[in-house]
């Protein structure tokens, strides 16, 4: 990340105070239109109406991109944010990579994850709080990136702006052309018109004095009523490169120069190192250009701990440097995680939770453990998660050039303004001499937020003389070295009064951070963050620290949190004898979201037909169903699971309901396909995710020992989206975290066991 100067830490400090809030009213997204430099043009002719928007001659729109595509949809979305305002045809939109100016900078991925607040938090202080940051955010370059769930969130205002922007500086161009008003003109894909005068032109045609006009102090948005784009399932842009193969990913990196091909081998052990190795045989295979040694590097923002040493061969193919590989004799030096096992270092977190109380208090109302005592009825539970992989379908891999004193870097990743600083330090030259060129992403899940194999990349293109060099992890290694999700202990204690109501409210949890302050913070995001009201309530977190290393996993801590909230609230309302979605709408009552959450629980236990019996299958198999709902990253979604049992006793998801509300739905079909991703990759790990380590070596390897859910394994899925004018909320994630819960809740809706450790599986 780059360097702060001393006015930045004013700035914050200040934001940290709420102090300063003047120019409350003026809004920050009106300077994220414009640029430090101005753009540069590509095609003969083209001009910038904005930082955001080039118009060329041939009617040709390119859009800046500052997000990844990592198969979410985002570069789909956001073009239609651009298109809605200008009233381009979708069709003449081209995608071209941002820079790394500040106006391009993922404001919404911190603003709205201040660690300070509560998501009904909305007072004078967070309004000035975010009012400072976003100032800050303004001025330090490079902090683009994908991730959060934010990418919507993030442009719905600045993109809209540069369109509308855009549109106004067009349609001025055409009025002055004509010497008519610009009230009489009318726009439509992509042409300017008077009908009037029956005088029209194309953007292509008014591009060039259009640019002369200043930038409209206050460009005008539509009417919602008046939208042709958003709102509406729109076809995706990349579908088409996907299909047909065009679609260039990591692995298809052809830079001009040609291409070496490296492999590696990393210490099975977690953090080790190499000793020594011995690459006599190696070198003398044809092919074969250099064996390198790499010390650990970290990954970077949002992880923790640092990867194994490796031994890489550079070669002139794949098949020459992995059959090299395997020649070189390697000694390794295991480190102190060599007696490290996941069982005892889960065991450890269960027992942190028995020892004095030392942990970070994030939410504490009247007074739990008084009321506790006084209970009429108590009850306990503690729940576990194991590490998790992100096992993205494309291994890690990344290119690199290393000429004359620059970088350039050919990767898929989440993040790439945030990965210059650490590209730079390792090659000993300055940022602004890093081009990252920014490939489709063969899956993200926060995974390719980490840098770790891009600076091996880069340590490896100091070795090949200018050629550029293309490191490949096999997909052991990246089993093996992963940054996972953490594994958590969580305990959990209610109290009843003796009318069964529920009076107390205590959760204890303990893992590790992810790496930065505000990832600790965010330990108790979805326990301490639940929309539900407690009378008297406590929510604390532990943190200890391994060597194992972990990092951000899709839905974050809402992951393992939202697991432990859904299933001990409905652990509660057995108790308490009531049925699970009464129960729920209570502790709702007079929660600011209240209306929301009661929204989806409404709509998908319609769908489900909850509080209707479940009729057997023909051959005698009894279903049951279960429920849980979840808020994160500023949505919320409610799913319903329908189980049933094989004759082995493996459980079974026949079919999974979802509605979500995440205010208007740009494009509803992107919505569906992510709860439907969503729910497919919490199915993979609810039923089967788990990384274990023996002698601090991780046990999995490929996807025959850590399977995802299988095409026979998948149920039928049915996404219900809640109508709202409200502006978007997140999509990517929060379809993840009310999956575990749901199919637990389930299972004992259907056996009368509780499972309270991940993943799921029956005794």
């Amino acid at each position: 990340m780059p360097a702060l100067k001393r006015r930045h830490f004013l700035l914050g400090t200040a934001a940290t105070l709420g102090a300063l809030v003047v120019g409350w009213s003026a809004s920050p997204t009106r300077q994220r239109l414009t640029t430090a430099e101005p753009l540069p043009a590509m095609a003969s002719g083209q001009v910038a109406l904005n930082g955001w928007v080039k118009v060329s001659p041939d009617d040709t729109v390119t859009l800046m991109m500052a997000a990844a595509e990592m198969g979410q949809g985002i570069h789909t979305g956001l073009a239609m944010l651009l298109a809605e305002e200008m009233d381009a045809d979708l069709a003449q939109l081209r995608l071209e990579q941002a820079g790394y100016d500040p106006i391009y900078n993922n404001q919404a991925a911190l603003l709205d994850n201040l660690p300070m607040f509560k998501p009904d938090d909305n007072g004078a202080l967070k309004r000035g709080t975010r009012h400072v940051v976003s100032k800050l955010l303004r001025e330090v370059p490079g902090l683009w990136g994908s991730g959060g769930s934010s990418g919507i969130v993030d442009q719905w205002l600045p993109l809209r702006q540069a369109g509308a922007s855009a549109r106004a500086m067009l349609v001025g161009a055409a009025a002055a052309a004509w010497g008519v008003p610009a009230a009489e003109c009318e726009v439509a894909a992509g042409r300017v018109s008077h009908p009037a005068s029956q005088r029209s032109a194309r953007f292509g045609e008014l591009a060039a004095r259009a640019a002369t006009l200043p930038l409209p102090a206050q460009p005008t948005l539509k009417d919602p009523s008046r939208y042709t784009l958003i709102g509406r399932p729109v076809h995706r842009l990349d579908s088409a490169a996907k299909l047909d193969g065009s679609a260039r990913y990591g692995l298809d990196a052809l830079p001009p120069d040609g291409l070496l091909y490296a492999t590696l081998s990393m210490c099975p052990t977690l953090g080790g190192r190499v000793a020594r190795f011995d690459d006599t045989a190696a070198r003398a295979m044809p092919g074969v250009r250099k064996v390198v040694a790499l010390a650990p590097v970290g990954g970077g923002l949002g992880s923790g701990g640092m990867t194994s040493g490796a031994v890489a061969v550079i070669a002139d193919t794949p098949w020459h440097a992995m059959r090299a590989l395997d020649k070189v004799a390697i000694d390794w030096d295991h480190g102190a995680a060599a007696s490290l096992s996941s069982r005892a270092l889960i065991d450890q977190l269960a027992q942190s939770l028995d020892a004095p109380d030392q942990a970070d208090v994030h939410l504490e109302t009247g007074d739990a453990d008084a009321a506790m005592k006084s209970a009429a009825q108590t009850i306990e539970a503690e729940y576990r998660v194991p590490f998790i992989a992100h096992a993205t379908m494309e291994p890690m891999n990344c290119t690199v050039q290393f000429k004359d004193g620059a970088a350039t870097v050919w990767v898929g990743v989440q993040g790439p303004g945030m990965l210059r600083g650490g590209i730079a330090k390792v090659l000993g030259i300055e940022a602004a001499k890093v081009d990252i060129r920014l490939a489709y992403l063969g899956g993200g899940f926060g995974r390719r937020y980490l840098g770790d194999f891009v600076m091996q990349a880069a340590a490896l293109a100091r070795e090949t003389d200018g050629m550029p060099v293309q490191l490949m992890w096999s997909r052991e290694q990246d089993m093996a070295h992963d940054y996972y999700r953490p594994a958590y202990v969580a305990r959990s204690k209610a109290g009843f009064d003796a009318q069964g109501r529920l009076v107390a409210w205590r959760v204890d949890t303990a893992g590790s951070s992810l790496g930065s302050p505000a990832f600790l913070s965010a330990a108790a995001e979805g326990t301490a963050t639940t929309a539900y009201r407690f009378a008297n309530a406590r929510v604390a977190h532990r943190t200890m620290e391994s060597a194992v290393t972990v990092g951000i996993w899709r839905s974050v801590n809402h992951s393992q949190n939202g697991f432990f909230t859904e299933s001990f609230i409905d652990e509660c309302a057995h108790a308490a004898g009531q049925d699970p979605v009464a129960f729920r709408r209570a502790l709702l009552a007079g929660s600011p979201a209240e209306a929301r959450h009661l929204g989806v629980l409404q709509r998908v236990t319609a769908m489900s037909g909850w509080g209707t019996p479940l009729a057997p299958e023909a051959d005698g198999t009894r279903r049951a169903r279960g429920l849980a709902l979840h808020r994160s990253f500023g949505s919320v979604v409610a799913q319903v699971a329908e189980v049933s049992l094989t004759p082995e006793r493996q459980i079974r998801v026949q079919r999974m309901y979802c509605a979500v509300d995440c205010g208007l739905a740009v494009n509803p079909n992107l919505v569906r396909q992510q709860m439907e991703s969503a729910i497919v990759f919490g199915l993979s790990a609810a039923l089967h995710g788990e990384i274990t380590i023996e002698r601090g070596q991780v046990q999995q390897s490929n996807f025959h020992d850590y399977a995802p859910l299988r095409m026979n394994e998948c149920p039928q899925i049915e996404i219900a989206i809640v109508p709202s004018s409200a502006p978007p909320t997140g999509v990517g994630e929060p379809g993840t975290p009310p999956v575990a819960p749901a199919v637990a809740n389930a299972v004992f809706a259907l056996t009368g066991q509780r499972l309270r450790s991940l993943p799921l599986r029956l005794a």
